[in-house]
C-alpha cells in the first residue's frame, strides 16, 4: 500500500469540560424522530459496518450512517427542515406537534406562507421538499459557484431559486433582509441574536439519525461507539448529533472529532481559540456543503465543552474518502458519497496511508478495539463533480 501525506492537521481541545445540553439530547431527538416516523416513506437510512476496511486500518469497526437513501433526496437535511416547519406551522395554527400530519395539514392549509433559506445545496432542498408537501411556498437562495444540478434539484421541487455573487453567510445576511422586507419566515440552520428558536428545532430534527444509528449499533451487539468523526460548516449536524451522542454515551467516554475543510474551517480556529472565529473569503473548497465561515452560535457551546478534538484538512482528504467509499474493499458495501459526506472516511484513509501513521493513530486514540461512527451526510448530489472525483481523479493524493 502506498504511503503519501495529506494535510489533516489535529487540533486538541483544549477548552472540553464535557458539559451536555437539555436542548440537544435524547429526549429531544426522540421526540423529532417521532415526527418523522409519521412522514410516508421514512425508513431508517442503512448503518453499513466495513469490515474488512476497519481490519485494514487496524480498529474494530467503521460504521457509516448512509444518508443519501434519505426520503429519496441523498441528503440528511430534510430532517432539520421539515421538523423546523413542521413546528412553526404548529406554533401558528395550534397544533399539537404529536398530533401533526402532512397530509391533514395541507387539506386544512387556507393561506400559503413563503419559507425563504440560504443553502449550499442540501438544506434548501429539504425545505423546498417540505413546503411542497404541506402546500406552501418556498424560496432558497444560493452562494455564488453553486453547481446547476444542485439548484434544478431545488427548481424541480416547485420552489423559486436565486443564485447571489456572494459566498455563503453573506448570502444569509441578504435571505434575512428580503425575507424581513416581505413577510417571509426564514428557516436557516444557523443561528444569530433574535433568531434562535427555528435553527434549534432544526437541530434537533437532524438528532434523528444519531437515534437510529444508536438503536442499529444495539442490534449489531455493538455496544457503543469509541470515536465519531462529524463534518462540521456552521456544525449545526455536528453539534446535534454529538448533543444526543454524548447525552446518551457520556462526553469523557467518546472520543470526538470535529472536521473541517482548511478552506472554511471556523470551527476548527474557535476551537484553538475557545472563543467564536469567523473565516471571509470565497471558501472555495470542493465540500461546498461545509463552506461556511461563522460557527453556529447555538452549537458552537456544546462543540466547544463536548468536542475532543478539531480537525482541518484539505479537499483531497475528502476526494480520497469519496473513492474509498465507492470502490469498497473485500466485502464491505458500496457507499456513494459526496464531497462533504466523505471527508470523515477520508481522515481514516489519509492516517493509514500517512509516514506518520502510527503517530496519527496515536493522536486520535485510535487501536484494534476502536469502534468510529462516521456520517455520510450526502450522496452525490452533484453527480458531474463526483465522476470528476472518482472516475477521473480529480483532487489526487
Amino acid at each position: 500500500m502506498s504511503v503519501f501525506s495529506l494535510k489533516v492537521a489535529i487540533e486538541d481541545n483544549r477548552y472540553f469540560n464535557g458539559e451536555t445540553s437539555p436542548l440537544f439530547s435524547k429526549a429531544q431527538a426522540q421526540k423529532a424522530r417521532e415526527f418523522h416516523k409519521k412522514i410516508a416513506g421514512y425508513q431508517p437510512t442503512p448503518l453499513c459496518a466495513l469490515d474488512d476496511l476497519a481490519q485494514l486500518f487496524g480498529v474494530r469497526k467503521i460504521l457509516v450512517k448512509d444518508e443519501s437513501k434519505r426520503f429519496g433526496l441523498n441528503a440528511f437535511k430534510m430532517l432539520g427542515g421539515a421538523y423546523a416547519i413542521a413546528q412553526l406551522l404548529c406554533e401558528k395554527y395550534q397544533i399539537d406537534i404529536n398530533a401533526f400530519s402532512f397530509e391533514k395539514f395541507k387539506a386544512m392549509a387556507t393561506e400559503k406562507m413563503t419559507f425563504a433559506t440560504t443553502t449550499d445545496g442540501n438544506h434548501g432542498r429539504g425545505v423546498a421538499w417540505a413546503a411542497q408537501q404541506l402546500g406552501q411556498h418556498a424560496v432558497v437562495y444560493m452562494p455564488k459557484g453553486s453547481a446547476q444540478e444542485r439548484v434544478d434539484h431545488i427548481l424541480n421541487l416547485g420552489a423559486e431559486c436565486i443564485v447571489t455573487d456572494m459566498n455563503y453567510d453573506d448570502t444569509v445576511r441578504l435571505t434575512m433582509k428580503t425575507a424581513q422586507e416581505r413577510g417571509w419566515q426564514v428557516v436557516q440552520d444557523t443561528a444569530w441574536e433574535g433568531y434562535t428558536k427555528i435553527p434549534t428545532w432544526i437541530m434537533q430534527g437532524y438528532a434523528t439519525l444519531a437515534d437510529e444509528a444508536a438503536e442499529q449499533m444495539r442490534q449489531m451487539q455493538v455496544e457503543r461507539p469509541t470515536h465519531v468523526l462529524l463534518q462540521a460548516g456552521v456544525g449545526a449536524m455536528a453539534a446535534g448529533v454529538l448533543g444526543y451522542l454524548v447525552d446518551v454515551f457520556g462526553a469523557d467516554k467518546l472520543h470526538s472529532v470535529i472536521v473541517e475543510p482548511d478552506l472554511a474551517d471556523c470551527v476548527y480556529r474557535s476551537g484553538v481559540k475557545g472563543e467564536i472565529v469567523n473565516v471571509g473569503g470565497d471558501m472555495a473548497t470542493i465540500m461546498a456543503g461545509l463552506a461556511c465561515g461563522e460557527p453556529n452560535p447555538l452549537g458552537w457551546p456544546l462543540l466547544r465543552n463536548c468536542a475532543t478534538q478539531f480537525i482541518s484538512c484539505q479537499d483531497s482528504v475528502a476526494a480520497l474518502g469519496m473513492r474509498v467509499l465507492g470502490n469498497p474493499l473485500g466485502n464491505d458495501p458500496r457507499i456513494i458519497s459526496g464531497e462533504s459526506g466523505a471527508v470523515g472516511l477520508g481522515v481514516l484513509a489519509a492516517v493509514h496511508h500517512s509516514p506518520q501513521r502510527a503517530q496519527l493513530m496515536q493522536k486520535l486514540g485510535l487501536d484494534s478495539q476502536s469502534v468510529v461512527l462516521l456520517i455520510s451526510s450526502e450522496g452525490d448530489t452533484d453527480v458531474k463533480h463526483y465522476r470528476e472525483v472518482v472516475w477521473e481523479g480529480k483532487h489526487p493524493v
